[in-house]
């Protein structure tokens, strides 16, 4: 596929950027759209925008540097060097622990409800990553193995992919199923969840178990490998049992439902002090 749009001067527009850059804008905007759902207050969905910032600056940077860390071994014997690195590859895992870190110290710093805010989001990142594996078949990036099936992409332009190889669409399998993730913890939200944070456990479980069998159709090797696993398969481990233990949490404790009635009690004393100190 064609992964080079158009150039103006010096400056290239890629496909895979360019999807990125719109999963991103969808995100936002769904997220803003499923605050005013949830009956969030002005206040609250202001948080939205900082919200998504911090997710993506970290997640950017937590991808980089754990495909930095899965190719120690071609910087150390030379067959790549520092700048191929920071200019070429990114570990998708990274980027999700890294945002998922970002978006939970912005709710401690801004002092907001981490489980509500998981509820708005989770679906936008679903939504997002689905746009971003559109930019991965455009780039013929995490292309999958040869394949004899009649299901195949065959590339013939691609600086990563093998051209004329019938090869497995696991790109386009990977966005299909970001795409069902979304419409699935959409539904759930609507029809089934009774508490904050549940949409959570369920991404990082489901996304966890898809992307762990897809793994197996992958043909670029270079994303690194722990024993038997490629990368993504291990952290995919740790990720599923998260996933899990947030909904066996949620099925005990209700920790939204305590972080409003602090919440409420923290503002009744505000409220309470204001009006002692006007009467004074």
């Amino acid at each position: 596929m064609y992964n080079d749009l158009f150039s103006i001067g010096p400056v290239t527009v890629h496909t895979y950027g360019l999807m990125i850059g719109i999963g991103i804008i969808c995100a936002y905007f769904l997220a803003e759209h499923r605050a005013k759902q949830k009956g969030m207050t002005a206040r609250e969905r202001d948080k939205i925008f900082g919200l998504v910032i911090a997710c993506v600056v970290f997640g950017f940077l937590c991808s980089k540097i754990l495909y930095i860390i899965t190719i120690i071994p071609e910087l150390v014997s030379g067959t790549l060097t520092l700048s191929d690195a920071i200019s070429n590859g990114w570990v998708i895992f990274g980027g999700l622990l890294g945002g998922l870190l970002g978006g939970i110290l912005y709710c401690k710093w801004q002092k907001l409800n981490v489980w509500l805010y998981f509820d708005v989001a989770f679906p936008a990142v679903a939504l997002a990553q689905g746009f971003g594996r559109i930019g991965c078949f455009f780039a013929g990036c995490c292309y999958g193995v040869e394949t004899s099936g009649p299901l195949y992409l065959e590339f013939t332009h691609s600086d990563y992919a093998p051209n004329g190889v019938h090869l497995v669409p696991t790109e386009l399998i990977m966005s299909a199923g970001d795409f069902l993730l979304f419409a699935f913890l959409v539904l759930y939200d609507k029809k089934w969840k009774k508490k904050e944070g549940e949409l959570a456990g369920w991404y990082l479980t489901l996304y966890s178990i898809g992307r762990f069998i897809v793994e197996f159709w992958r043909g670029d090797l270079i994303r690194g490998q722990v024993g038997p696993l490629s990368t993504s398969q291990f952290i995919g481990l740790f990720t599923v049992a998260a996933g899990i233990i947030i909904l066996l949490y949620l099925r005990r404790h209700d920790p939204g439902a305590a972080f409003r009635a602090k919440a409420n009690a923290a503002d009744a004393e505000e409220e309470k002090a204001k009006k002692a100190e006007k009467n004074n």
